[in-house]
């Protein structure tokens, strides 16, 4: 069960990040666009995901009113809607587009996948967002423009360091000062200079986009400086299912300020998830002991076989939600999965013991984020058991059953007071659907409240809850109970609200940089996204 699996094996994505359809050689304007902003929720080829989101291809609802299909796109949507016959149930933002990339998007949608419609027009969206709760698209700017910065803790200072030029999914660096990198998530390289984020490396230097672009989720500087990208890739042709081809980049040494050259070191392929839920790989690192460590997420929300067309209905892969170990001496890697039943650990780090821990998202069911302590050979539940849920009654009528004999080993306890701690008996371990996601250890060298524990961004949350939960910059200091062996931890907010952060990186100072995906800084106000900042939190200089 624990085996290893050869490149090239066919074993079998965000979140919500890395559902992209193979692109024509020349997109349209508004294929683009709905690729960026609404493939993500509504799938590559307006599918849909029930019961969260509904269809776009063969809608109904599309055809029924295009005021009101232009106020969705320009002010959002909340509340119930039918669909096909269909109830759903969920909010959509206001999408960030000016009147001609509204026109051009609607255009798209409503002429795709066997829908009819005639173009819109610049005029026609103007026209209907002057009736929205955003007249025009510079109030929805407005609306959606940075909000103030949280207030650092005492003896500290948050700056922003620059404005992003474009969505990025991770930081990277030797944590000991020099130069920062910024993984865009479509396979731009960003790099740190004089104060601003600008371009350094193109995907078309590295990766092969002729037949679908690419979700790059995954960036670690290695030994010998190398660079180092993971990304996932959907490829159709030649298969008689969607695949999901996994590829690892190794750059030649870092020198200067010239790109290095980066060359495919592995790829490997498994079928592509179902819905929204392919998380593919994400977060890669090395680890105390040399190797290198890669996060393979689930392409399943909870184990279901799901019903789209071309979309294999074989439940999760054997080298799919789990945590995988290579050797990057190797010339043939091969993958190595480690430890099994991790639905999507977008974040993992190690202590200064050099024990592993991942923190991991939970499924729609409102099941509690997972912070996990890894150890090789371990089962850490899904899709059997959720978080420290029991396993009857099943959270899903599709729930499969957990094989016989196997043990599944609890995640962390959160004993609070912050991120849904502080519940008898302990949450294992963030409140649901907080989206945890980067994460490092600062260890005795750094100041209160930093020191000694796992800083970790939540990104926030994707779906309506009562309340919203995370946008924020959490401590948590995990501990091993000597009477029980279960794993424990005090968990603090260092930083609050914040705009979706979700990576951390020491910047060799003291201090952290992070990453702020977008600017909202809850999900309630119904604002669509544009990119965030890279901030720095850092120790005040003594006065």
């Amino acid at each position: 069960m624990f085996g290893k699996y050869r490149i090239g094996s066919l074993p079998a994505l965000l979140y919500f990040f890395s559902a992209v359809a193979p692109a024509p050689a020349a997109p349209s304007r508004g294929e683009v666009i709905f690729l960026e902003k609404c493939a993500m929720c509504h799938l590559p080829a307006g599918q849909g995901a029930p019961p969260a989101y509904p269809p776009l291809a063969g809608s109904d609802w599309l055809k029924g009113d295009r005021t009101r299909t232009i106020r969705v796109l320009c002010e959002g949507l909340e509340g119930p809607i039918k669909v096909n016959g269909k109830e759903y149930n969920n909010v959509m933002p206001a999408q960030m587009l000016e009147d001609a990339d509204a026109a051009e998007v609607l255009t798209y949608v409503t002429q795709s996948w066997g829908n009819q419609a005639e173009p819109f027009t610049a005029a026609e969206v103007a026209k209907a967002r002057a009736g929205s709760k955003f007249p025009t698209f510079a109030a929805l700017a407005k609306a959606a423009a940075f909000e103030p910065l949280p207030s650092p803790p005492t003896g500290w200072t948050l700056k922003e360091t620059a404005p992003l030029p474009g969505f990025c999914t991770r930081l990277a660096g030797s944590g000991k000062g020099g130069p920062v990198y910024l993984m865009g998530e479509r396979g731009i390289v960003y790099k740190l200079t004089e104060n601003a984020v600008v371009p350094w490396i193109q995907p078309e230097s590295y990766a092969d986009t002729s037949e679908s672009s690419v979700s790059t989720m995954g960036l670690a500087l290695g030994p010998e400086n190398r660079l180092w990208i993971v990304g996932n890739q959907r490829i159709a042709k030649g298969y008689e299912v969607d695949m999901n081809r996994v590829t690892v980049w190794r750059s030649e040494p870092v020198t200067g300020d010239d790109p290095p050259v980066l060359k495919a070191w592995l790829k490997t392929e498994y079928p592509w998830g179902v819905g929204p839920y392919n998380h593919g790989v994400s977060h890669i690192a090395f680890g105390p002991d040399g190797m290198l460590y890669i996060n393979s997420g689930s392409r399943t929300d909870g184990g279901e076989t799901g019903t789209i067309d071309r979309i294999a209905k074989t439940g999760e892969a054997p080298i799919t939600a789990g945590l995988w170990r290579l050797d990057p001496k190797a010339e043939k890697p091969e993958i190595e999965v480690i430890a099994h039943g991790i639905r999507n650990a977008y974040g993992f780090a190690w202590n200064d013991r050099g024990q592993l821990f991942t923190a991991s998202n939970g499924p729609d069911a409102n099941a509690p984020e997972e912070m996990d302590f890894i150890e090789t050979g371990k089962h850490y539940g899904f899709p059997y058991q959720f978080s420290d849920w029991p396993l009857q009654p099943a959270p899903y009528p599709h729930t499969p059953a957990a094989p016989a004999g196997l043990t599944f080993t609890f995640p962390v306890q959160n004993d609070g007071p912050a991120g849904g701690g502080g519940i008898a008996g302990g949450l294992g371990t963030f409140d649901p659907h907080s989206s945890p996601a980067g994460m490092v250890w600062c260890g005795a060298d750094y100041a209160e409240p930093l020191r000694n524990g796992f800083i970790l961004t939540r990104f926030g949350n994707l779906l309506p809850t009562p309340a919203d939960s995370g946008f924020d910059v959490l401590h948590v200091a995990p501990w091993q109970d000597p009477k029980t062996g279960r794993w424990r931890a005090k968990v603090t907010t260092v930083l609050a609200p914040f705009g979706r952060p979700l990576d951390v990186l020491p910047d060799g100072h003291g201090g952290l940089y992070v990453l702020e995906y977008t600017r909202p800084t809850n999900f309630k106000s119904g604002v669509g996204w544009l990119p965030g900042r890279l901030l720095q939190l850092s120790p005040a200089a003594p006065k």
